[in-house]
């Protein structure tokens, strides 16, 4: 079937690829809107590595959307030159910005985790005692302090375990695009699997099977 073809499984790579970069662009603006931006205006000090990891997660989830969108195109069009360049291109960046992303984000876990959050209260008054997120005591913060340690650290988890699948999925659709250019080391017995695929399921109706 279909289904089953080079062609097929590059489709449903693109679908999977557009659905976890809508969830980590989601998770990403809830944490920018919910935390971050309480604490990164530039009269305030906050450790860099919470905006960038945050800022790339965001960009990484919009890029895997259009690498997913450019995977579907091609698996109805595998002989456009220039869609083939452009899934290769789209989805090397990709994987390259989603595995910094979930390096990014592992890094801020581990030092949120390390200094309890400390980071994540910045611009509060803590002259009276040291203050983290996990006990804000006697904290005078422009911002509602409630869970926001467990908030950040809950939502920083899964971005990073999506960041790490849709670097994956676009290192294996950046294959796939060197295999329909034959340039890949098992390109060329790879497309001659897909095209005995393609033949049996040929002859149903409707079918667009392509040399894969």
């Amino acid at each position: 079937t279909y289904k089953d073809t080079g062609p097929g499984r590059l489709m449903k790579k693109g679908l999977v690829l557009i659905l976890v970069g809508h969830i980590n662009f989601i998770l990403g603006a809830i944490v920018h809107g919910s935390v971050l931006r309480h604490i990164s205006k530039p009269s305030q000090h906050i450790s860099t590595q919470y905006t960038v990891a945050n800022i790339i997660s965001v960009t990484s989830g919009l890029l895997s959307i259009a690498s997913g969108i450019i995977a579907i195109v091609v698996s109805r069009n595998l002989h456009k030159f220039k869609l083939i360049i452009g899934l290769m291109v789209a989805s090397f960046l990709n994987a390259l910005l989603s595995a910094a992303c979930s390096a990014g984000l592992l890094v801020a876990i581990g030092v949120t985790i390390a200094y309890n959050g400390s980071g994540l209260m910045m611009g509060c008054n803590d002259t009276v005692v040291p203050i983290n997120a996990r006990s804000p005591v006697s904290a005078q913060c422009p911002f509602d302090t409630t869970r926001i340690y467990d908030t950040t650290l809950a939502l920083w988890i899964p971005c990073a375990m999506l960041s790490a699948a849709e670097a994956f999925l676009s290192v294996w659709c950046f294959m796939v695009g060197l295999a329909l250019r034959g340039i890949a080391p098992c390109g060329k017995s790879y497309i001659k699997e897909q095209v005995s695929l393609c033949r049996e399921d040929r002859s149903a109706p409707g079918s667009t099977c392509g040399l894969f």
